[in-house]
């Protein structure tokens, strides 16, 4: 029974992995396009006075040029700053300017054949708000049975509404897996006049890149679109087109060397507003299953054999973030430029927040397309994403969850917040059997300290659970558990409030409703909360607001590192010893060396200029 029921599953993900039918008529809408039209949509980020900038084109049709320009307009008139070929196959062109001012808005057109004219917006850099807003999305199914085909109107005219700071696109932009571009281009369709005057950050997942799942296994040819064998199914010149046309408007990357089958890397950091932002590329390292991975004789994509000691799975020399992510995580910890909180932005959360999918038919006791698996890799991430105090926001899973990760004990890393889907195609649930421990009272029960079907420590805040069977009000709007996030930054308290909201909902109606469980706030300090440790000496700093980076002593590996609010701080760390303290950015810090950890320390450290 339980290998009729992990078969079943299989051909489920393999009937996700096909092309769909409908997306055949996609490519005829760019045979009606216009010169005059030939722009379909453009991206851009600004980091560090750098603007990168994408323009997504139709195809280019018989004499016409292969460049195009980027202008901006000054005191009524248009100026180029920076022409850019078109890239085939894909229609992409990539700008690039350094020495932009960041301290105003400016209007800018992408410009073609001086016939074809796209305008937008590049923000002010918004680092004076007192409060930054992330709208995070992901998941965009295109199925017509279960809501993709519904325009995405009310998603655009809540933006508009809400006017946040930041896009965020965690993955599955696109659901075609063997037509990216067409489907591109409606996702550009869909989402331009939102993302043409708004930063947007989108990393591209599995769905985008043409297979089921993805386990990357860092470039390796993958033998089927299943990806149980890890790498990439489609030709390596298909998947560098993707993450051209999706992220070629990020920062540079921190490493650009290429992974195997010269496929590109774009793993990197983005500030704005004065938040700094890790993007991640969560899947491209991890360790394939085939080898690795065994259930009675056949490797499965999740286990649903409640017998299984799923604690074995945690195979040594397995990788998720790999080496080098690690080391960017390491190196971005102590890096506080212009920034006063931090978050980590991937395409999943790293615990497994569901153990239900489908129609809710078979309980799932490990699912390794999460990042629970693999478990050591997993600590591993945690332990430094902690160090620098940092929230996660993710996606892929479906299922709206707030999450408080715990390495070592329930509650001592930090908190994620995966969104909901844009058009929910597998539906999934997190109901344990038994409710959660230590949970407040009155909370629902699939709420509080659970181990993950991997045997992780998390705490679960909120879980947006479809309800089942289907409400009629809303139609498939608001009855798959579908949305999108809302993550704010109030600088002056460092609290980050997560929201969780429904599809086909005015978010300006006071009226209005987020998902059950929603909204959440933390504290920045909340994602490192040390409960039992030891205390460093209490400083006492002349300067306020400074970077205070914590070290082991023998080691001089980084503990933790804040900019910190106010004149003081008193350090926390969870072992005792000898430790270091920087205090202050660059050129310009004082150190402390061998202060020694105590329990109630009462020592202080008066740091003057």
């Amino acid at each position: 029974m339980i290998m009729e029921k992990l078969k079943t599953l299989l051909l489920l993900i393999l009937l996700m992995a096909q092309p769909i039918a409908s997306q055949e008529n996609l490519l005829a809408v760019q045979d009606t396009i216009s010169p005059q039209n030939r722009i379909c949509f453009a991206l851009y980020t600004v980091h560090e006075n750098i603007l990168k900038l994408t323009a997504q084109f139709y195809p280019i049709k018989n004499y016409e040029p292969f460049e195009a320009s980027l202008e901006i307009e000054e005191q009524g008139t248009w100026k180029q700053i920076a022409t850019s070929s078109i890239i085939y196959p894909g229609y992409t062109a990539p700008f690039r300017v350094t020495g932009w001012d960041d301290s105003k808005v400016t209007k800018y057109r992408v410009v073609h054949n001086n016939t074809a004219f796209y305008e937008g917006i590049i923000q002010k850099n918004p680092k004076d708000k007192e409060e930054f807003v992330m709208a995070a999305f992901t998941c965009n199914s295109i199925y017509p049975e279960h809501g993709g085909d519904i325009p995405r109107t009310d998603l655009v005219e809540n933006m508009k509404r809400l006017q946040p700071d930041l896009l965020f696109f965690s993955g599955d932009q696109v659901y075609d897996h063997s037509e990216h571009y067409a489907s591109w281009l409606k996702f550009g369709r869909d989402f331009g006049d939102i993302i043409r005057n708004t930063p947007t950050i989108c990393i591209p997942d599995d769905h985008d890149i043409g297979q089921a799942n993805l386990w990357g296994a860092s470039g390796k040819k993958a033998k089927t679109r299943r990806g149980i064998s890890g790498g990439y199914y489609m030709p390596a010149s298909y998947v560098n087109e993707v993450q051209r046309a999706q992220t070629s408007h990020l920062p540079d990357p921190y490493d650009p060397t290429p992974v195997a089958q010269n496929i590109s890397v774009y793993y990197t950091d983005l500030t704005w507003g004065g938040i700094s932002f890790a993007i991640l590329e969560d899947r491209k390292f991890k360790s394939g299953l085939e080898g690795v991975i065994e259930h009675k004789g056949e490797v499965f994509e999740a286990i649903l054999d409640s017998t299984v000691a799923t604690k074995s799975f945690d195979v040594p020399n397995t990788t998720l973030l790999g080496e080098r992510q690690l080391q960017f995580l390491e190196d971005w910890t102590t890096d506080w430029k212009d920034a006063q909180l931090k978050t980590v932005l991937s395409q999943t959360i790293f615990s497994m927040a569901n153990n239900y999918s489908g129609k809710r038919e078979n309980e799932i006791y490990a699912d390794f397309d999460t990042n629970g698996w693999p478990q050591t890799g997993r600590n591993k991430a945690l332990s430094i994403i902690r160090k620098s105090f940092s929230t996660m926001v993710a996606g892929d899973q479906h299922l709206g969850t707030v999450v408080q990760h715990g390495v070592d004990d329930w509650g001592d890393a930090g908190y994620s917040f995966c969104t909901p889907a844009i058009a929910n195609l597998w539906l999934r649930w997190w109901q344990p059997k038994l409710p959660g421990k230590n949970r407040p009272k009155g909370a629902p029960t699939y709420t509080g300290d659970f181990l993950d079907g991997f045997q992780n420590k998390m705490t679960v805040l909120a879980a947006a659970n479809p309800t089942l069977p289907e409400r009629k009000e809303g139609g498939k709007l608001s009855t798959r558990a579908a949305g999108f996030g809302v993550v704010r930054y109030h600088k002056p308290s460092r609290n980050i409030t997560f929201e969780c909201w429904g599809r086909d909902v005015d978010i300006a109606d006071p009226n209005a409703k987020q998902y059950t469980g929603w909204p959440i706030t933390i504290n920045q300090k909340d994602n490192f909360k040390i409960k039992k440790g030891f205390e460093l000496p209490m400083l006492q700093l002349s300067k306020p607001n400074q970077v205070i980076t914590v070290r082991e002593t023998q080691t001089d590996r980084v503990y933790s590192s804040l900019r910190i609010k106010g004149n003081t701080y008193q350090p926390k760390v969870l072992t005792e010893g000898e430790y270091t303290l920087e205090i202050g950015e660059g050129n310009n810090k004082k150190v402390f060396k061998n202060v020694q950890a105590k329990k109630k320390n009462t020592e202080k450290i008066v740091v003057s200029p």
